[in-house]
């Protein structure tokens, strides 16, 4: 017989299970920008990759892990204040926005996706 602790825990779907492979995925990507930061920082560059880092690592990526929808949400924001962060170090110059936008606009789909099998667990449990 389950006790109550057991039964509350959701089984792990298709969904939910590719939700939490993002999740290792983004985490990772948290932990090299933290790493790869800090040596930019160490060179004088800016701190938004460390700062970055530690929301995708921290919340994003394990909260992801969890199957908790917060963690999207988190690493979905650290996306969108890469863009005016983007603007503001290289303007309006596409080809300077490509190295700053392209991985994390890749792994920000992955997330979205994510989100709806996260949000589907929910509504379901």
């Amino acid at each position: 017989m389950l006790s109550s602790s057991n039964s509350s825990r959701q089984p792990v779907t298709l969904g939910t299970g590719l939700a939490m492979l993002v999740g290792f995925v983004v985490f990772l990507f948290g932990l090299f920008f933290i790493i790869e930061g800090g040596v930019l920082v160490s060179y004088g560059g800016s701190w938004y990759y460390v700062l970055e880092g530690i929301l995708f690592l921290t919340p994003g990526g394990l909260l992801m892990m969890m199957r908790k929808p917060l963690g999207c949400w988190l690493f979905l924001l650290g996306w969108a204040l890469t863009i005016p962060w983007t603007i503001y170090e290289v303007g309006f110059d596409w080809i300077g926005w490509l190295p700053r936008l392209f991985g994390p606009t890749v792994i920000a789909i992955l997330v979205a996706i994510s989100l709806f099998a996260l949000n589907g667990r929910k509504r379901s449990a």
